[in-house]
């Protein structure tokens, strides 16, 4: 049993990337689609495809490595937020990610959005993780 689902998937594509592999499965949940959906849109993987199983369903990522180092272009994928120890930060609070090079994904109460929206809208909530 998965006591902290956002890690385990941030784990699974972290190590799908490390081994190379091109597709990872994971399986999903509406928070989990949505990260999905905004790694999608950032342009850190190359698609994306959810499936149902009868069961909890499936998301199938393909995973995007830059063409000529072949290196991945996640470069990486931090957890902040955990069931141990809650983050949340205020907009105002909200720190760039590498100097903007990197997105941080938050859970608010409009959504799980990124932490560029989350200023646009003027809203704070937990701090899910940092993508670079």
């Amino acid at each position: 049993m998965v006591t902290d689902p956002i890690a385990d998937f941030l784990t699974r594509v972290r190590n799908a990337q490390m081994a190379r592999h091109r597709i990872v499965e994971i399986p999903a949940s509406n928070l989990k689609k949505r990260i999905t959906e905004i790694l999608y849109d950032k342009g850190y993987i190359l698609k994306y495809k959810f499936e149902d199983d009868n069961k909890q369903g499936i998301i199938k990522i393909a995973l995007k490595y830059d063409a000529a180092t072949k290196e991945p272009l996640i470069r990486s994928l931090e957890r902040v937020s955990r069931p141990g120890l809650r983050q949340y930060a205020k907009p105002a609070e909200l720190k760039k990610v590498k100097n903007g090079l990197g997105i941080a994904i938050l859970s608010t109460s409009k959504g799980v959005m990124t932490d560029k929206e989350a200023r646009a809208n003027n809203v704070g909530g937990e701090v899910l993780c940092h993508i670079w």
